[in-house]
């Protein structure tokens, strides 16, 4: 029994964190934090979820592109509650301070949203609802996002085990100090693989396009968060996934326009 529970506890210290999905308030421990970024993926597999929910009943309902479009935008927000959006808002102060590394840091930890915050927050939604009018996506097109959701969170969780943290505290550092990182990474290795297999199999053009779109985010966020800040933080991991969203539903809606 020890086995199955410690999974179940696993599940629910990922999804309480990352979703706002209802889970049975447990403690978090050693032993159940130690495998938490390995469920990272179905995070993302829930929000797709939401997705696909959210457009099959739109068509039901026979709801406009621009009303169907605004929930399929909503639908990860909802799921997650916003904790990657966070992450993002506060990186951008950061980028655009220009600071120093320490001060960077400072801004990062500050609860108040600034202007550049504001600002590309806006830019983001705005650019993912065109993204999705453009797409009109059905179904099946839903179903390659839901794969990117699921991979963007296992590339995320793959840095958090590789990359050095850049602070000695917070959600980060507790649970990269908490995985077991080697069996973590080459867990959450293998299910990329799966992914990025998925997407090219069942995607064609538009999938390998999604992949090297992931790929290229992951790239520039070693790069950015290692020249920059010194290591990664909880909020970068959230720039990280929600700038890896909207590149991949870039590479999706294009490769709908160019195939």
């Amino acid at each position: 029994m020890k086995g199955p529970k410690t999974l179940l506890e696993t599940l629910c210290v990922a999804f309480s964190l990352y979703s706002r999905l209802p889970m049975p308030q447990i403690q978090w421990t050693a032993a159940n934090m130690r495998w938490a970024l390995c469920a990272l993926p179905l995070v993302g597999a829930a929000a797709g979820l939401a997705m696909l929910l959210w457009n099959g009943l739109a068509l039901r309902l026979g709801l406009g592109l621009p009303l169907r479009a605004a929930g399929l935008l909503l639908a990860p927000v909802l799921v997650t509650g916003g904790i990657h959006l966070d992450g993002f808002c506060d990186a951008c102060d950061a980028l655009a301070s220009h600071a120093d590394t320490p001060k960077k840091l400072e801004i990062m930890k500050d609860p108040h949203a600034g202007a550049f915050a504001l600002i590309g927050l806006a830019c983001y939604f705005a650019f993912y609802f065109g993204l999705v009018c453009q797409w009109a996506p059905d179904g099946r097109q839903i179903g390659l996002m839901s794969l990117c959701l699921a991979l963007e969170r296992a590339l995320a969780g793959l840095a958090m085990c590789l990359l050095p943290c850049a602070k000695n505290s917070g959600l980060a550092h507790a649970f990269a100090d908490a995985a077991a990182k080697k069996q973590t990474a080459v867990f959450l290795g293998l299910v990329s693989l799966a992914l990025a297999g998925g997407l090219a199999r069942l995607g064609g053009s538009a999938g390998l396009l999604a992949l090297a779109a992931a790929l290229l985010c992951l790239a520039y966020y070693r790069r950015l968060a290692l020249k920059q800040f010194g290591g990664i933080t909880g909020d970068l991991q959230g720039y990280f996934v929600q700038l890896c969203e909207i590149c991949c539903l870039s590479a999706l809606a294009l490769g709908g326009v160019l195939w």
